[in-house]
């Protein structure tokens, strides 16, 4: 996958760790009084067979199917019919689905935060494989996003519901600026096995969300940012990059060849 999947870890400065959340359970084999390694038993390289290719694509337009419509859905689903028509199991490719299910599916999510809800497409993806997890959720819900309908909570909760989730949700509405420190505020023991980070896309918004969310992150867990090759948001991948580069904790992978692009990131310590 050499000129396609674009490693993006960088070690350039060590910095003092937030304070650690609970490991995940790839991390229990260890001895507390023998930890020659970090708590993390895999980086990303590890997921790329879950995240990346044909397969993870065919999870995602079964997904979509279940789902209610929208141009953009639409879309998608074409776009996914088209690339697996032409390239078959050969198909290299990622986005914000592919990603979220082969991450939920590997590590067994418990718990899930989210940072642009939307309509909850990337939720169901997640949620899928983990119709029991504990989800935390914000949104602005701005009526008639992107020129489509965005409906809010309340029908996030039904297109979850129908696809058999049945965990406990909280959907905050409100600039994730304020609402992520407020909520954490109030929930201080919550740490996340996954978060995605899809919200607001200005550079200072974009980065105010990572760093916010990055604390409250299990070790061994996942981090996932959309967008950082989409040509109307092009300063999300320096902010991306940047984001790597000033946090040794994180090891990272980019997809950017083809459509909008995605990262992820997975903490080791």
């Amino acid at each position: 996958m050499t000129g396609i999947i674009n490693t993006v870890a960088r070690k350039l400065r060590r910095q003092s760790p937030s304070p650690a959340p609970p490991a995940q359970p790839n991390s229990t084999y260890l001895d507390p009084g023998n930890q020659w390694y970090y708590p993390s038993i895999a980086g990303p390289s590890s997921y790329l067979p879950d995240v990346v290719g044909a397969g993870p694509v065919r999870a995602a337009a079964e997904i979509l199917d279940k789902l209610s419509t929208d141009p953009y859905l639409e879309f998608v689903r074409k776009f996914y019919a088209a690339g697996l028509q032409t390239f078959g199991d050969h198909w290299v490719y990622a986005d914000i689905n592919t990603v979220l299910i082969g991450l939920a599916t590997r590590l067994n999510v418990e718990s899930y935060l989210e940072i642009g809800v939307r309509r909850g497409r990337s939720m169901a993806m997640v949620t899928t494989s983990s119709p029991m997890c504990t989800i935390a959720g914000f949104d602005l819900w701005i009526a008639d996003y992107a020129g489509m309908e965005n409906p809010g909570p309340d029908y996030v909760r039904s297109e979850l519901a129908r696809l058999g989730y049945k965990g406990e949700l909280s959907l905050v509405a409100g600039d994730s600026r304020h609402t992520i420190p407020e909520w954490f505020a109030a929930h201080p023991d919550a740490f996340f096995d996954l978060i995605t980070v899809d919200g607001d896309h200005s550079t200072e918004g974009a980065r105010n969300d990572l760093e916010n969310v990055l604390p409250r992150l299990k070790i061994g867990g996942a981090l996932v940012f959309d967008d950082i090759s989409n040509q109307s948001h092009a300063n999300l991948a320096a902010v991306w990059e940047d984001f790597l580069e000033r946090h040794s904790n994180l090891s990272g992978y980019s997809f950017t060849e083809v459509g909008f692009g995605v990262g992820f990131a997975i903490r080791s310590r």
